[in-house]
């Protein structure tokens, strides 16, 4: 039976430990347990980790890999969880891969600094994502610090760390 959400992690800075003896920020599985339970979210969901790479490093066929887990989520909401850098590269695959009739609303969100360490942006994105998947019509869109777009309106501003572009709550009145 279909969970009401369901979260799909790849890995990106947001899963990122701190390894002492490489002296480096490696991947050791994923933090999206630990943080569900902190924030004592409600939702019935249903965690899937088909990968722990940083985007950086991800390929065309990993990109599919996770459009087609998208496509073929029995829930209709999803939450990707993906590395910043090129999460609007694998949303946009997925933008060009779902049918005109998909019911899915599919929210990318992620981190600029891992949630193992202080002051990190993951709990906050995450939570403006599972709010984002509810209440958005069937699309796919990219949720960071706060702000929703769509994803093919949208880019990383790496020099000031932030999303930009079209902004959905930008709202004239």
């Amino acid at each position: 039976m279909a969970k009401q959400l369901r979260i799909i992690t790849t890995g990106g800075t947001f899963d990122k430990l701190y390894d002492p003896i490489k002296g480096e920020l490696t991947f050791q599985g994923s933090q999206l347990p630990r943080i569900l339970s902190q924030s004592r979210c409600s939702l019935e969901i249903e965690h899937e980790g088909p990968l722990a790479i940083d985007s950086l490093f991800m390929n065309e066929t990993q990109r599919e890999e996770v459009a087609q887990l998208c496509i073929r989520s029995p829930e209709r909401m999803v939450v990707v969880v993906h590395g910043t850098d090129t999460m609007v590269e694998t949303a946009n695959v997925l933008l060009k891969k779902r049918a005109e009739d998909d019911n899915h609303t599919v929210v990318f969100t992620g981190a600029m600094v891992p949630y193992s360490l202080e002051n990190s942006d993951a709990v906050f994105n995450l939570g403006c994502a599972e709010t984002a998947v509810q209440l958005l019509e069937p699309g796919v869109y990219i949720c960071m610090s706060g702000k929703v777009f769509q994803a093919d309106k949208v880019h990383k501003d790496r020099g000031h760390g932030l999303f930009v572009g079209e902004n959905l709550g930008d709202v004239s009145f």
